[in-house]
């Protein structure tokens, strides 16, 4: 039999994740199974579970192999003929890094209205600083998981 839980009992923590020389991909798996709350023992696909998820640095992310030219992200604008390309290298160009992580994340979440209430809880800074060390955020060393989480310069 499933636990649920009552929403008063869910308690959401805060993690740190320095985003330095951090492959795209691998980081985003993770943090989307974090903002599921798969990382906990009472998960449930149907509840908001999930914890906070802070990432610096966010523009010196790095992707494997030649991904950052060859990569496309594409959308339609619902006119005919309205399909739109861009690529990681031109979103870095633009200052946009946050959204590379952001469509990576977005893309691993179930569709609905929960997975836009779970990415809300994604926070991404450029930098070092960031405005919520009053929640005494948990500093995961992510780069120490796995080897290949990390691309050495």
């Amino acid at each position: 039999m499933t636990p649920f839980i009552k929403k008063k009992e869910i308690k959401n923590d805060w993690y740190l994740v320095n985003a330095e020389n951090l492959v795209v991909g691998r980081l985003a798996s993770y943090i989307s199974m974090v903002l599921r709350g798969k990382n906990k023992a009472k998960f449930n696909p149907n509840q908001d579970n999930g914890d906070f998820v802070i990432v610096t640095n966010i523009e010196k992310i790095k992707f494997t192999g030649k991904k950052l030219e060859n990569k496309k992200y594409f959308r339609h604008t619902g006119y005919p003929g309205g399909i739109k390309e861009t690529s990681p290298q031109k979103l870095q160009e633009r200052n946009k890094s946050q959204e590379i992580l952001k469509l990576a994340v977005k893309r691993m979440l179930p569709d609905g209205p929960l997975a836009k209430k779970q990415l809300g809880k994604l926070k991404m800074y450029y930098g070092d600083e960031h405005p919520h060390s009053s929640q005494n955020p948990t500093e995961i060393k992510f780069s120490d998981l796995n080897r290949k989480n990390y691309i050495k310069i």
